[in-house]
């Protein structure tokens, strides 16, 4: 009998198409005998790893999608009625399986070549007019990261405008009706900036001198529809810039913020078409007034018109351009949820203005239905003018048998620290659902459900009149054309085909796009397990958990480093998180006064400006015409800042591409000065297995998970992750 041996390199006999004979050509044109001989020639010996990495035995494509689906069926699909920011929705098939799903979507590069990118510019000028409409403001931005970082980028833009007698105003209104994860983001993104955030009622904003900007949310945190048209005047009058965050599928109904007198509205597009995912990524919207065009964070597509009289789509304004302002640039954003946003945008070009009315009028249905049924079991509900969302009283004892009785009919509620249950419906909420909610209430209530459904077809929403829309939207054509499958399919395609992705071939713009991305690796993407909203019970969790888990223990050990964070949802993040550590690591010693980065003249754009919004000032170090870091200007540098120094940023290999030879001698002399070293992990998959950030002496990095690690880019679309040493 013969041993039948299996091929354990089929992935990469797969993936990476070059063959032996074009390798060894390629070795003989460098002029060396092998890939080892150029490994060696490339990278010093004095960080090499000295063993492999210890990581699991590498799976076949098929053994892998088995694994995850017995991962993914750990957790538990119930479903949610938790609302706060998340809810499920339908992705139609045809946007789904076209866009979501289609490599000539999700493989393209960030747009920054117009010519070869006008199906995408395209796509995000759709998402950029339903914004614009839906929030009543005059432009909006080609989407950010997610709420709570377009809700920060607000703040910071509104500090840096300010103006006259506002010039040394320092607090910022927070509603405490904001959501409580967009609250925690700005206090990490205000602290260094020296802004004092007062979170308080909003009838308790005193629209003071000492206030530059008010952030609200519409509907609130409860779910309720407050007027905030006198508040925006009052503080229109007093000087101080306003931001509503706000929900797009509300708005379908609502009076627009704009309309109230918002100087910027921002949120969330997850609704309109994009799976929850376990809290994303989804494309955020922010959206302001004409006057801020030149601070806006981000990127703008525009309309020119070519040398032939024809339309052409542009990015009219990067006003954040790091690579020409860098320490002066307005914001570190440098990427865009695009693939996301390009879903949401034709979410609503496939439904239009008629589409989405019926989507929301029936949700906002359904809601009233549901708490006439609440009201007829002698509830109290808190909310007296509501588009999705129901706050519940009940006794401590009630909440924890509703609780009880929902999770073992597969439901989840919202259950606030006090004695609240909160209850939001969304696109998917069918009327057997508002029935099967209101059984556990009449089941722990002891009492009959009385509720009339003969006129179901004939059931209206209750939102006050003086809240309800009357402005236009979504009156451009191509909301009006493309409501047919076979119209919004054509239209995908045409607009596809006008861009370049690695359908067509290798993209030569850059790291962002160097790399894999296999079709087994995107198929879990739209699996139904994993479409869980971010904030159900962990023990519903488990399968993420575990992935989550096994994900931390591998980066570590690809890394040398102890401990990771995932909670930074792009690069630019990664970095600024990297920074928050060794900021807080300085604090923690006693040394407040350690504030400056020293960063090479090489680095990437968004270095410094990470650096200033971490709070530190910037010395720039000088590169020799390779990129290389001057090392006696380091070290004349590091004499002069010694007492203050608080960080180098490195890319390594550099921005160049070149792994330099003193790297050790680098980090050691920011040791001995009193600073830490942060390396941008821009370039780190020609690192992993032979190197790590710890071995060249680094202490903490950030990984673009995007770039090493092959999910998917679509034109902007990251997720990250930033370790740090223990």
């Amino acid at each position: 009998m013969s041993n039948i041996t299996f091929n354990s390199d089929e992935f990469s006999s797969r993936h990476n198409s070059i063959s032996k004979q074009e390798e060894n050509l390629m070795l003989k044109q460098i002029g060396v005998k092998s890939v080892d001989e150029l490994i060696n020639l490339t990278i010093p010996d004095s960080i090499r790893l000295e063993n492999d990495l210890n990581l699991e035995k590498p799976k076949t494509e098929n053994e892998f999608l088995s694994h995850f689906k017995t991962l993914a069926l750990k957790n538990k699909k119930y479903k949610s009625y938790i609302g706060t920011g998340y809810y499920d929705c339908f992705t139609p098939n045809v946007i789904k399986r076209n866009i979501l799903e289609n490599p000539g979507w999700y493989t393209a590069y960030t747009p920054y070549q117009a010519e070869i990118a006008q199906g995408r510019m395209e796509a995000l000028i759709n998402y950029q007019t339903m914004v614009t409409d839906l929030t009543g403001m005059e432009i909006s931005n080609a989407s950010l990261l997610d709420e709570g970082t377009a809700a920060s980028e607000a703040m910071t833009m509104f500090f840096r405008v300010r103006k006259g007698s506002k010039k040394k105003a320092f607090k910022f209104f927070v509603s405490n009706k904001i959501f409580p994860q967009t609250i925690e983001l700005l206090k990490t993104r205000s602290e260094p900036l020296g802004i004092e955030l007062v979170i308080d009622e909003l009838d308790k904003f005193n629209c003071g001198d000492d206030y530059f900007g008010a952030l609200f949310q519409y509907p609130d945190n409860d779910g309720n529809i407050v007027d905030l048209s006198s508040y925006l005047e009052k503080a229109r009058s007093k000087s101080i810039f306003t931001c509503v965050a706000s929900d797009l599928m509300s708005l379908v109904l609502l009076k627009s913020p704009g309309e109230m007198g918002a100087d910027a509205v921002v949120g969330n597009s997850q609704r309109f078409g994009v799976p929850m995912g376990y809290g994303g990524p989804h494309a955020a919207f922010y959206a302001t007034k004409e006057e801020f065009k030149r601070h806006i964070p981000g990127r703008i597509i525009g309309v020119s018109v070519d040398s032939a009289g024809n339309n052409a789509y542009r990015m009219a304004l990067q006003t954040r351009e790091q690579h020409i302002k860098r320490d002066r640039a307005t914001s570190n954003i440098c990427t865009a949820q695009v693939l996301l946003s390009v879903m949401a945008g034709m979410y609503a070009v496939y439904h239009g203005k008629d589409g989405l009315k019926k989507i929301a009028t029936k949700i906002a249905s359904l809601t009233q239905l549901l708490e006439n049924g609440i009201s007829s079991l002698d509830f109290n509900q808190e909310n007296k003018n509501f588009f999705d969302t129901l706050k519940i009283k009940v006794t401590s004892e009630e909440k924890d048998k509703i609780k009880k009785v929902a999770e073992k009919n597969h439901l989840n509620f919202r259950y606030f620290e006090t004695d609240y249950i909160g209850i939001s419906l969304d696109e998917t909420t069918q009327v057997s659902d508002v029935l099967d909610i209101l059984n556990i209430f009449s089941e722990v209530s002891g009492k009959s459900l009385e509720i009339n459904l003969d006129n179901i077809d004939d059931l209206k929403h209750n939102i006050s009149a003086n809240q309800i829309r009357s402005s236009e939207f979504l009156s451009h054509e191509v909301f009006n054309k493309y409501h047919t499958e076979h119209e919004i399919l054509r239209y995908m395609k045409r607009l596809e085909n006008k861009d370049l992705s690695l359908v067509h071939s290798m993209i030569s713009l850059g790291s962002c796009t160097m790399k894999l991305n296999a079709t087994t690796e995107m198929i879990p993407v739209t699996w139904e397990e994993m479409n869980l909203h971010p904030f159900v019970p962990t023990d519903q969790a488990q399968g993420y958990s575990e992935m989550i888990n096994s994900l931390n223990t591998w980066l570590c050990e690809i890394t040398g480093f102890s401990a990771i964070s995932f909670q930074p949802n792009s690069g630019a993040q990664g970095e600024y998180t990297g920074l928050m550590v060794i900021r807080a690591y300085h604090l923690d010693k006693g040394n407040d006064n350690r504030n400056i980065a020293l960063i090479p003249s090489s680095a990437h754009g968004t270095n410094p400006a990470s650096a200033i919004m971490a709070g530190m000032k910037v010395v720039v170090v000088a590169c020799d015409k390779h990129g290389n870091i001057d090392y006696d200007d380091l070290k004349e540098k590091c004499e002069q800042h010694s007492e203050n120094l608080s960080c180098l940023m490195i890319t390594y290999p550099s921005t160049h591409g070149v792994f330099e030879d003193k790297i050790l001698e680098v980090c050691n002399l920011i040791h001995e000065n009193g600073g830490l070293v942060y390396m941008d992990g821009a370039n780190m998959n020609a690192q992993v297995g032979l190197t790590n950030p710890k071995n060249i002496g680094a202490d903490v990095c950030h990984l673009n998970l995007h770039k090493t690690f092959c999910i998917p880019h679509g034109g902007g679309w990251a997720r990250n992750g930033a370790n740090r040493c223990s």
